[in-house]
């Protein structure tokens, strides 16, 4: 593998270690032994969960193949997922205000165990079911969870500013490290191992089971609206009246939205943006530097919300402008660098600039996630909370289908990971 591989993760590394290390009392956050209490707790449920879905993005794809379906097949698999995000997920996801937090976040842990216990069977329809299972259990994941946590830290009185430390360490932790070592465990179980392509789900069903069961143990129910009479379609009714009367939900909407699909497209086409010419790239390697990226992108964030100033809605105006900026590099390297003439060989110098913009962007995500949940908890109303936040999910649904149906499906198929990034199948 070329030196600038390693030159660009030990330098990421190098700076995430010097950030987490160099954090003085003005960038740490002084909170209560309560709270610590309630935020390791989460932070494990959190990990134990987002472990149980990194384990399973890398292989979707390749178990499907090796069940000897073909392109089309896959894809219509692959849309059914996201579709049943959009719909049945969307009413799921929303039920958590109505029946509670806590229940929704055992329904997604019993939910994905079920979507994996259907990938030991070949047949079509069992597939398609666990995809179902799969879209469902992915909007409880994005939004149960969280909804739990804000409830339960105003219920207890916390500080709001205390929310950013969760939030920040969640992502490091989950978005970063967590997806790095589900990737190296997966490709134990499957090229070291050689267990097979389900192993990683099975795996996964261990880590959810482990989550559902501290769950059921130490976490107390609460709801967004406890009212007896009011039924699904006045949830929904309500949810859409708080979006359009609120000028600030609605765009916090469309950012979220709008940013999320900026994401989805990066994950869609990094691959032929580093390898236009067949360049034998270590795509495994190029995916944990990017984690890696993420994670410098939240311990900035969490540095950043540790102070009252700049306000989160200031800074990620900046964070949009240099994510544009950083996915525009391939299209300005196309004109001004030179392709090279030969197929094939290693990264070209163009690809070297095109990654490095790249992890420019992964840490521009790392420092959204925990911003965009800070201002989801300070001006989504707690009543409907769940409900709204699934409401922000329908575009990137949809968006992603229509990129799915239209682009090449195994490009699309290998990389979907799970809704935010990359693929460890092809580690070398």
């Amino acid at each position: 593998m070329e030196l600038f591989y390693f030159v660009v993760f030990g330098a990421l590394g190098a700076v995430v270690a010097a950030l987490e290390l160099s954090k003085n009392n003005k960038d740490r956050i002084n909170s209560s032994p309560a709270f610590n209490s309630l935020k390791n707790n989460y932070l494990v449920v959190y990990s134990l969960m987002m472990a149980g879905d990194w384990l399973q993005g890398p292989y979707v794809y390749y178990l499907y193949s090796t069940y000897g379906f073909g392109k089309g097949e896959i894809g219509q698999l692959f849309i059914a997922g996201f579709g049943s995000s959009m719909l049945f997920g969307t009413i799921v996801g929303s039920l958590a205000d109505k029946q509670g937090r806590r229940r929704a976040c055992v329904t997604y842990c019993i939910t994905y165990i079920l979507s994996c216990i259907t990938k030991h069977s070949p047949q079509y329809k069992i597939l398609m079911i666990g995809r179902v299972l799969g879209g469902i259990a992915t909007s409880l994941l994005f939004s149960a969870f969280e909804s739990w946590l804000v409830a339960e830290h105003n219920k207890r009185g916390f500080e709001q500013q205390w929310l950013s430390l969760t939030f920040s360490k969640a992502i490091f932790l989950g978005n970063g490290l967590v997806a790095i070592l589900s990737g190296l465990f997966g490709n134990l179980l499957v090229d070291s191992l050689s267990l097979g392509p389900v192993a990683p789900f099975d795996a996964a069903a261990c880590f959810l089971a482990i989550g559902m069961a501290i769950i059921l143990s130490s976490w107390t129910e609460n709801f967004g609206d406890p009212s007896e009479n009011k039924d699904l379609l006045s949830q929904f009714k309500g949810a859409a009246v708080a979006i359009a009367s609120d000028e600030k939900i609605a765009l916090l909407g469309a950012i979220q939205s709008l940013f999320e699909g900026s994401m989805y497209t990066f994950v869609f086409l990094w691959t032929p943006a580093l390898s236009p010419n067949d360049e034998n790239i270590p795509h495994g390697f190029i995916f944990a530097t990017f984690m890696l990226a993420s994670m410098l992108g939240s311990s900035l964030a969490s540095r950043l919300m540790a102070h009252s100033s700049p306000r989160v809605e200031s800074y990620m105006q900046i964070v949009f402008v240099v994510s544009s900026a950083s996915l525009l590099l391939p299209i300005i390297t196309n004109f001004l660098v030179a392709p090279p003439e030969v197929k094939g060989g290693s990264i070209s110098f163009a690809g070297c600039l095109q990654l490095l913009g790249f992890c420019t962007f992964e840490a521009c995500v790392g420092i959204f996630w925990p911003s965009i949940m800070k201002m989801r908890s300070q001006y989504i109303p707690e009543e409907a909370r769940s409900t709204i936040m699934n409401f922000f999910r329908i575009p990137l649904n949809i968006f992603v289908c229509v990129v799915l149906y239209v682009l090449d499906l195994p490009l699309c198929g290998i990389y979907l990971a799970k809704t935010a990034d990359g693929n460890l199948r092809q580690a070398e």
